[in-house]
């Protein structure tokens, strides 16, 4: 259950990430609001796993599900540039995900 709720805390961190960006340095009220719900719910997921999970793990596979799901949005929502070189920096990232979820706590 722990590692489920970093899972979603990582996806809600992409929403945070994303509605920054929307903002525009928040002179935008509705994605500034959102941008502070989407991080207030990210953070407190994070803190709520973090009371069964090892501190570490736990962060990167947050902060690299947040990194992977933003790129990924901005590729392809966002008009980010598309290159193989950042695909393949991605899918290295998701792989490191999956690997430190492995070797994090068992709960």
């Amino acid at each position: 259950m722990a590692w489920l709720l970093v899972v979603v805390a990582g996806l809600l961190e992409t929403g945070f990430a994303v509605c920054l960006k929307l903002s525009h340095g928040f002179t935008r009220l509705w994605p500034t609001l959102a941008f502070a719900a989407f991080a207030l719910a990210s953070f407190g997921l994070l803190t709520l796993s973090l009371k069964k999970l090892d501190v570490g793990p736990a962060y990167a596979v947050w902060t690299g599900i947040g990194a992977a799901g933003t790129a990924i949005y901005g590729m392809v929502f966002l008009d980010d540039l598309v290159s193989t070189l950042k695909i393949v920096s991605i899918t290295l990232v998701i792989v490191g995900i999956i690997g430190l979820q492995l070797s994090g706590s068992s709960q």
